[in-house]
């Protein structure tokens, strides 16, 4: 059995995060931490878990790690830094679900969060945990940065065609939607039923955090540098992103269907959907499901790429499952072969 602790269970990712792991064969959940609620059973604070685990928070200062093989960090940014590397050190397997370790440059993760990074010389080490891009590289990870969930939707949808050098790298734009669970857990204004209910608006248009990580990941893919133009919108619904992409094409024709088609052939959590189906949020909901569409709208020039996530799952914590079962040898599906919830 496969020891696991989770730094930092109290929010929507963490208790997603353990829904998974709790129905997992080969896993043994042996500690959660939450200096808030230390000494909380976890049934208590999230009755959807009542008769799957009789834990209890633990105060962060008073956790062992010492009987974990692997730790997920479903913590907000500058927590897992600053823990990660003593657990490195002791042989313990990290997952982090937060942005410490998604950069590589150290020098643009502080000027995007304002802060000095704690552990720099780990950043360089991540391995960024999509698994349709890093398998092999997960494999034999110490640390694994999940990818944010914007960032998720947007690489699996222009994948296919920065690869195939098939569009202008410089002229991508990504226009995304999110559900409200994407803004946390926390009280906040905006997040009020009465204020995000029945309208849809969009937030961070001048600079986001997760634009450097997608122009990083999407850099890779296109082997050379990027230009991103992102907005994402704050949409009425707790579950979900839709990312609808735009990109130049350079090619006279192409067999796009096919492209995306042949890429994605045997991926077991992506979709191609048939030429003229679009993907809906509300058909990945509770799944750790990509689906996706392409289409060449009138022959022209724009190629436009329909991609949905569910943001708590393929966009957080299924990715975070996903990622341990490859690093620690498990069938990659273990756990995350659940139907999509319908309606």
């Amino acid at each position: 059995m496969i020891r696991v602790g989770v730094v930092g269970g109290t929010g929507y990712t963490g208790v997603e995060l353990l829904r998974l792991l709790l129905r997992h064969p080969g896993v043994t959940v042996s500690l959660i931490t939450s200096r808030g609620e230390a000494g909380r059973r976890l049934d208590n604070l999230f009755p959807s878990l009542l008769g799957a685990c009789d834990l209890a928070f633990t105060d962060p200062a008073e956790a062992d790690y010492s009987a974990c093989d692997m730790v997920f960090f479903a913590t907000p940014h500058n927590v897992a830094m600053r823990e990660v590397p003593a657990l490195i050190e002791h042989g313990i397997r990290v997952v982090d679900l937060s942005a410490d370790f998604r950069l590589r440059d150290v020098g643009v993760w502080e000027r995007w969060y304002g802060e000095t990074h704690a552990a720099p010389e780990l950043c360089a080490e991540a391995v960024y945990g999509l698994p349709e891009v890093n398998r092999d590289a997960i494999r034999t990870a110490r640390l694994v940065a999940c990818p944010g969930c914007y960032p998720t939707a947007v690489q699996l949808g222009f994948l296919p065609l920065l690869e195939a050098g098939l569009v202008h790298p410089n002229q991508l734009v990504a226009s995304c939607g999110s559900g409200v669970s994407g803004a946390g857990r926390q009280a906040k204004l905006d997040s009020l039923l009465t204020e995000a209910g029945e309208s849809i608006a969009a937030y961070g248009v001048a600079g986001h955090r997760h634009l450097p990580e997608m122009e990083q990941g999407l850099g890779t893919m296109a082997d050379q540098p990027v230009q991103l133009t992102f907005v994402p919108h704050l949409l009425p619904m707790s579950r979900g992103i839709h990312a609808t992409l735009f990109a130049k094409i350079n090619a006279d024709s192409a067999d796009l269907q096919s492209l995306y088609e042949n890429r994605y052939a045997g991926e077991p959590f992506v979709s191609v959907m048939a030429p003229g189906k679009h993907p809906a949020t509300r058909d990945v909901r509770g799944a750790n499901v990509c689906q996706l569409s392409v289409a060449q709208p009138q022959g022209r020039d724009t190629v436009v790429v329909m991609s949905v996530i569910d943001n708590l799952v393929k966009g957080a914590a299924g990715q975070a499952v996903q990622c341990m079962n490859i690093l620690m040898g498990c069938s990659e599906t273990t756990a995350l072969d659940g139907i999509a919830l319908a309606p």
